[in-house]
């Protein structure tokens, strides 16, 4: 099981967020370039990157501090937030980002994802974030009636990489993340699941390490390997048994 640490960029900032809130926000570095080399030189496989301003602006907006993190590191690196056209999924993929992340184009546009899962096979990931077992979308600022099981089974033969899904209620909160919804959607689907959201100890790690059976081939980490409650030999050695 792959433990993905998060870099999370507001206004060129690694920060985290509480439940998606921007004026949440929590700032961690200054540099994300040298917070991805920590991440790197503590061991891990790969980094998960966010840019939140444009999850929220629809577009690219922290294209300087991703580019510095891609300089930084030779991991590979996934990016989401704001990638919701052709032109944003090539221009990331030509710039070194191993795999992009797409959220809210998913449900709005579902044939451009599939279109570019079928030309970049195993660089393209689907990200579904959901409230109350909803899909959320434009930054978590919108609720759609679609429920996430059905979203990610709409994408089962896509060609996509893996499913990311989050959930909202339990993102920066600190109070362990949803295993048994993160479960049920691994079981319902082919596509490997990656969870995010809530994980705060390494029993949250063990709890899905458990469940791997399920289909869950990865966890998202960020603020309690922040804060230090996750410690990174621990935490991979955990997940790598």
């Amino acid at each position: 099981m792959i433990l993905y640490p998060a870099i999370d960029l507001k206004d060129g900032q690694c920060v985290r967020l509480l439940r998606g809130q921007m004026a949440e926000a929590t700032v961690f570095s200054d540099e994300p370039g040298e917070q991805a080399q920590h991440f790197e030189t503590s061991g891990f496989s790969w980094i998960h990157v966010v840019d939140l301003n444009g999850a929220f602006a629809g577009k690219p907006m922290n294209g300087d501090a991703v580019e510095a993190i891609r300089r930084a590191v030779q991991i590979p690196i996934q990016l989401g937030g704001g990638i919701r056209d052709r032109e944003t999924i090539d221009y990331w993929l030509s710039r070194g980002i191993d795999r992009v992340i797409l959220g809210t184009i998913a449900l709005r546009d579902p044939e451009l994802v599939k279109s570019a899962c079928r030309d970049y096979p195993g660089r393209i990931a689907v990200g579904i974030d959901a409230r109350d077992g909803c899909v959320a979308v434009e930054g978590w600022a919108e609720i759609s009636n679609m429920l996430a099981t059905d979203l990610a089974k709409a994408f089962e033969d896509a060609g996509a990489v893996t499913i990311i899904y989050t959930d909202i209620s339990r993102d920066g909160a600190m109070r362990g993340p949803n295993v048994q919804a993160t479960a049920a959607l691994a079981r319902r689907i082919t596509t490997p699941v990656v969870a995010s959201g809530g994980v705060s100890c390494h029993d949250d790690l063990a709890a899905l390490k458990a469940e791997e059976d399920a289909g869950i081939a990865g966890v998202i980490c960020g603020r309690a390997l922040y804060d230090g409650r996750i410690e990174p030999d621990t935490a991979l050695a955990l997940l790598a048994a």
